[in-house]
């Protein structure tokens, strides 16, 4: 894609990282990505169990809304030790009012006495190219490391502080912003979606 095929997705976030991260890797591509606040489209009721079901939600919500495609994403931290928790209440850890201090806080007290920290970030796209898309493009992808107990680093946003790499020596939040969305979790399940974009040509 390049300039003159510009294509308008809205993504149905109203999370600045989320934002941040999708609009770095994707408009470079000739894809430019909408915030759903800024068409004042609500966050979406997410009450499934599943990363795939909950996405999908998000998206047909704002495809409905705003009449163009629209991709959603849902992801979060899953824990082995914990049966995969926090798991589709990773933003909502600590409560419906929770913020990333509180989430985290919450982890690191639930993993006292734990030693294996072995974790996954997981990350669903759904794209719907219209409010009745029967065939949703979609695709999904995880980011393997362990959770520490002491943050480190000032990027990301979430749990990255406490996200260690071991194959790196450093937490997603020590990570340069432009490496983390070369290999992310989204970065890895936007190489999935953008070929099926692409191949689909859903302008």
């Amino acid at each position: 894609m390049n300039s003159e095929t510009l294509l308008e997705i809205v993504l149905a976030s109203n999370n600045p990282g989320k934002i941040r991260e999708f609009s770095a890797v994707m408009e470079p591509l000739g894809i430019r990505i909408i915030p759903q606040g800024d068409l004042n489209i609500p966050a979406a009721p997410e009450p499934f169990g599943t990363f795939i079901e909950n996405a999908l939600a998000k998206a047909r919500q704002a495809c409905l809304a705003s009449g163009k495609p629209s991709l959603a994403d849902d992801s979060g931290i899953c824990v082995q030790a914990l049966m995969d928790a926090p798991g589709i209440y990773s933003a909502r850890y600590a409560g419906e009012h929770a913020n990333d201090a509180s989430n985290n806080q919450k982890l690191i007290a639930a993993l006292q006495g734990i030693e294996q920290r072995a974790a996954r970030y997981v990350c669903a796209l759904v794209l719907l190219r219209h409010p009745n898309d029967p065939e949703p493009i979609i695709a999904c992808a995880d980011w393997h490391g362990e959770v520490i107990d002491t943050p480190r680093g000032q990027h990301g946003f979430g749990y990255d502080p406490y996200f260690w790499l071991p194959t790196l020596g450093k937490t997603v939040a020590e990570l340069d912003p432009d490496l983390k969305n070369q290999i992310s979790h989204r970065a890895l399940a936007l190489e999935i979606l953008l070929p099926q974009i692409k191949a689909y040509k859903i302008r």
